[in-house]
This record gives C-alpha cells, structure tokens and sequence, in this order.
C-alpha cells in the first residue's frame, strides 16, 4: 500500500518537474499544489470505497480516521492552490486580487475549480468537531456526499487546464487512468459488489429475539451464505426496507460467528434507527453491506487473548469467542454500569467456561470507586501477562481512549493491540 502511495506520489513529482512551469513563479507553485490537490483526490476516493484489500488488513476505523486527515489536507491544499492562482495572476496583471477573483471567475476552467473549491470549503467546515456534532447526522451526510459533485468538477478542471492534463502521452495517460482507477473502485466496492452480493444472497430476516428491555437480536438469514466471506468480530451496515428511509441505515458487528446458515446482530436503542428494530417483522428483506472490519483472529499473533468490551461492545467479542480460531486462553473484560445492562452475559459466560478462559465483569460508574476500571495499575492487576497477549478493545470512544493509553503505558507491543470504535465518521 505505501509503495503504492510512495510511486504515485514520485510520478505527480516528475509531471511537475516536467511540465509544471506557469506565466510567473506564483503560478508554477500554484500548479505544484494543484496536482497534489488531484493525488489527495484519488487517495480520498480509494480510502471510502471499502475494499475488502484494505478494509480486511486496516479496518474501517483506522480507514475513517485517514479519510478524516487526509480530507482536511485536502481542504487546505486546495485553499492554497486556488488563493495563490488568484495571486499569480493578480501579479501578471497588475490587478487587485478582487477584480482579478471576479475576472477569472468567468473562465469556465477556473469557475469549475472554484465552484470544487466551494463545496469541499463546505465539506470541511461542517466536519469541524464543533459543528458536526450540532448537525443531525443525516444532514451531515447528505452536505457529504456533495463531494463527488466536488470531484466531477474537478476532473473537467483538470481537463481544461492542458498544461497538466496534456503535457505529453504519458501525463495524459496516468491522469485517465488514475481517474478511472479511483471512480472504478468506488463503484465497486460502494455500488456493484453490494448490490451484486444481495441479489445473490437474497437476505431476510427470520426472527427477532428481545434480549432486555432496551437491547434486541436480529437473525438474517439467505442463500449460499457459506460462500459469504464474513468473520468473527466484523460488521455490517443494514438496511429493511419498509422499516425506515433507505438512507437510514446503521452499522452493527456481528454478534455471533458466521456459521454459513445465518447472520445475527445485537443492537440497544441509541437511536430512531436501532430502537426500531424490534418492531422488524420476520420474512421481511434485509439488504446487507459487508461485511466489514479487521477487528478479526485474521490479525492474532499470540496463543493467549485479552477480550476488552464496553456495553453493547460486548457483541463482536462475543462472536470471537464462539469462533474455534479464537483458541488459547482467553481473559475477558466487561464493563458495564450494572449487571442489568450487560448484554448476551449468559452467552458469553458460556462460552468463557467452555474455553476454560476467565470472565471479569466491572460495573460501576466511572469514579465511583476513585480509580478509573482501565487505570495501568488495575489492568496489570487482572491481567498480570498482559504484554504477552493480543488485546481486543470495543466499546465506546472514552472508554476505548483510556484503554488504548493504558496499553501504551504498560508496553503492549502495538502489532498486539487491535481496537474497533463505534461510527464510521
């Protein structure tokens, strides 16, 4: 993958040395960032497209957490690039740079790029953290996905701006090619293989299983699910239609290993989308995207386990201990604020026993007892070889955070711990 980033960025480097000249130096520099603006375009479209590649070595939250970074470099390279052509061409002639704004605003090449440059200016400022937590997430989505509005006009600017687009046979082909290269695995990995794997599937939901009074298990079964390639610890983002809008669908992990017959997940009502849930009626369609995450045995490289999950994070982990790859002796945390709330307890204490592993169930709220439950010294604590295990953690974000420090501070070698939070964005 990075020789993948390393070549394709040596490329966009020569194309510059090669042709990237402007009418004065402004320019030239303005060109520099506007290539780069077109590489980070290409990068941001291969880090949604979920492909199974990447998202299976990855994962989803380390993805999400590029596409965040990345975006905002976007953002910036692409404010850079357009004040500086503004700039340059203010200094050819001779002009403030609000007359030489208006002027160029009715060049249709530079009205596309300024028109890509509004809306990814949009983008990044209601993904702010201030603001995106204000805005409901359908109307944050929705200002999202303007972005490929952003990339269509992009391309046509590139393609009306010769000097990078056409400088010789060889530019003219890597740019088409990386455009088809990027647009092609977005619409496969977001359109083609998803409604490719349902129609094959034929996904439907058989039974809806209440587990307490605010958490519900939804089985899913179809055709040929054995041919799905679905682990332990990954999930999916769901869709029943009739239940609620298309657009509103919720990623939830599989709380159960795949056995080849059915699929279930296990949901609290934290939302319209997952309190609905129990009110699914059984033979009703299911569509499915996924399955998604490398929070799997795939990445295991000790004999022993320490399972971590925070609520309702309990149900990949879950999954995990019911997979047979999970094997060696396995310690599970489980922290929740009462025994009331703990979710699939019974199952999972089942399948501890079964692998004669240890179950710790830590309730409480946080502070309560003066010492936060994931402090370094109460991990060692429950956990003496901690350092020689691989640690799984799922729960919510806080929780996640202090216990990834905690790791860090007891010296859990990184390749060991795997985490997976809760949201896609």
């Amino acid at each position: 993958m990075w020789t993948f980033v390393l070549v394709n960025v040596v490329i966009v480097e020569a194309l510059f040395l090669s042709a990237g000249s402007g009418k004065n130096d402004v320019l030239t520099v303005a060109k520099f960032f506007g290539l780069h603006v077109a590489l980070l375009m290409f990068f941001q479209l291969l880090l949604v497209a979920r492909l199974p590649w990447l998202d299976r070595r990855i994962g989803m939250d380390r993805l999400t957490v590029w596409h965040r970074w990345v975006g905002f470099t976007l953002l910036w390279t692409v404010l850079t690039h357009a004040t500086l052509v503004v700039l340059g061409y203010a200094t050819l002639d001779d002009a403030s740079m609000v007359k030489t704004f208006v002027a160029l605003s009715g060049v249709p090449a530079s009205l596309l790029g300024m028109l890509a440059a509004a809306v990814i200016v949009v983008i990044g400022v209601t993904s702010t953290r201030p603001l995106r937590r204000r805005l409901r997430y359908e109307v944050w989505h929705g200002l999202h996905l303007l972005l490929y509005v952003a990339l269509g006009l992009s391309f046509v600017h590139q393609l009306q701006e010769t000097t990078t687009f056409t400088s010789s046979a060889f530019a003219t082909a890597y740019w088409w090619l990386m455009w088809l290269f990027a647009f092609g695995a977005l619409l496969a990995g977001r359109l083609a293989l998803p409604l490719w794997r349902n129609a094959y599937h034929r996904f439907r939901v058989v039974a809806v299983i209440p587990e307490s009074d605010d958490a519900v298990s939804v089985y899913v079964t179809g055709r040929h699910l054995d041919k799905l390639p679905a682990r332990a610890g990954q999930f999916c983002i769901w869709r029943f239609p009739g239940h609620h809008h298309w657009w509103l669908a919720n990623p939830f992990s599989l709380s159960a290993a795949p056995t080849g017959q059915g699929l279930r997940l296990t949901a609290k009502a934290a939302g319209r989308a997952s309190a609905g849930l129990r009110d699914l009626t059984p033979g009703g369609r299911a569509f499915v995207e996924g399955p998604y995450g490398a929070f799997t045995s795939l990445h295991r490289s000790r004999p022993g386990a320490l399972l971590i999950a925070g609520g309702v994070g309990i149900t990949p982990v879950r999954a995990m201990l019911e997979e047979q790859t999970t094997g060696g002796d396995v310690v599970v945390l489980y922290r929740v604020r009462s025994e009331a709330d703990a979710v699939l307890l019974n199952e999972v204490r089942h399948l501890v026993e079964l692998r004669g592993g240890r179950l710790h169930l830590l309730t409480g709220r946080t502070g309560e007892s003066g010492v936060p439950p994931f402090d370094p010294a109460n991990l060692h604590q429950l956990v003496p070889d901690i350092a020689e295990r691989d640690v799984y953690v799922c729960g919510p974000p806080a929780m996640t955070t202090a216990v990834l420090s905690a790791l860090r501070e007891l010296r859990v070698p990184a390749r060991q711990v795997h985490a997976e939070r809760f949201g896609l964005a």
